[in-house]
């Protein structure tokens, strides 16, 4: 008879895989970021995970920005703009819009690991992690055995206050929102950027974002931009003629804030001349004479009526006395 032959399956020898990624780990105790696969290997596009990748590996705090993120990525805003609206409709990016007590409005962004996961961004803030205990655990010690408390003596009541050192109910120092006239006041406070910049200026540069999308300013950067645009107001500089200026000839794609590039004009641009005041008085010039043909030589020369020139007339007058 032949050799016994065994159908049995073999059984694939242990080892590497022979293609497709190996990984070659190594384990990370500081500066790693925890990713979850679900968004690690989630299809579409790269920057859209590239940029939740980075914006998670971000303390809190960090500006996450389309500029801010331009500045560290090499893909252009558009990019940029496209991933986080991605991140939103997916549930790991949420972006706010909030008003402070001073009036201005800011842009909050919270992240998530998992979507829908996390407190939530309305409730009140989670309190300060519990420290771990390091040392050894004590004993408890039987209630029996516990020593009596002692008795402490009663502290004495606090001395007396008068109706100035009493401190006020926060009911009534609560700050109430200014109207009227309180407005007014208020934008002519020291701390206001906006309070010794012209009016004129600011109304200028928030009307450049009409002409130009894209030039959209800030409080702060309207301020500082102000007294350049006020002195090619006081130079007589038209508003239509500095959006003329400021806006013509701008490139395609920005690689810095608009403010910066705005800046750069103001400054590298010279201002027109001024023209000279009208004189207080008029001037009374002399009526022009018009030009009349000499009867004798046909000479032109200036006289209110036609005859002859100044030399035909010596002449006359030398023949005639001679």
């Amino acid at each position: 008879m032949a050799d016994p032959q065994s159908n049995a399956r073999l059984r694939a020898a242990a080892g590497a895989p022979t293609s497709g990624v190996i990984h070659l780990r190594t384990r990370l105790t500081a500066d790693f970021t925890v990713i979850s696969n679900a968004l690690a290997q989630r299809r579409g596009s790269a920057v859209t995970i590239g940029v939740a990748a980075y914006i998670l590996s971000l303390p809190d705090g960090s500006p996450v920005s389309i500029a801010a993120l331009c500045e560290h990525f090499t893909e252009g805003e558009i990019l940029i703009s496209r991933a986080l609206k991605e991140l939103e409709r997916a549930g790991y990016l949420e972006r706010r819009r909030e008003r402070l007590p001073s009036g201005r409005i800011r842009t909050r962004t919270y992240v998530r690991d998992v979507p829908g996961s996390g407190p939530d961004p309305d409730g009140p803030p989670p309190g300060p992690p519990r420290p771990r205990r390091t040392g050894p655990r004590k004993r408890s010690v039987p209630a029996a055995a516990a020593p009596a408390p002692v008795p402490a003596s009663a502290p004495a009541p606090p001395p007396a206050r008068s109706e100035a050192e009493r401190p006020t109910p926060l009911t009534d120092a609560a700050p109430q929102p200014a109207t009227g006239p309180g407005l007014a006041a208020q934008s002519r406070e020291p701390g206001n950027p906006q309070a010794a910049t012209d009016p004129r200026a600011i109304a200028v540069l928030a009307a450049l974002r009409r002409a130009d999308p894209r030039l959209v300013l800030s409080t702060q950067e309207a301020a500082r931009l102000a007294p350049a645009v006020a002195q090619w107001l006081a130079a007589g500089v038209e508003a239509p003629q500095i959006t003329e200026l400021l806006t013509t000839g701008l490139p395609d794609r920005f690689h810095a804030r608009p403010a910066g590039i705005l800046a750069f004009r103001l400054r590298e641009t010279p201002l027109p001349a001024q023209s000279p005041p009208p004189p207080a008085h008029p001037v009374n010039h002399p009526a022009v004479l018009p030009f009349q043909t000499c009867d004798g030589c046909e000479r032109a020369f200036r006289a209110p009526v036609p005859g002859r020139c100044r030399d035909c007339r010596s002449e006359e007058a030398l023949r005639a006395a001679g």
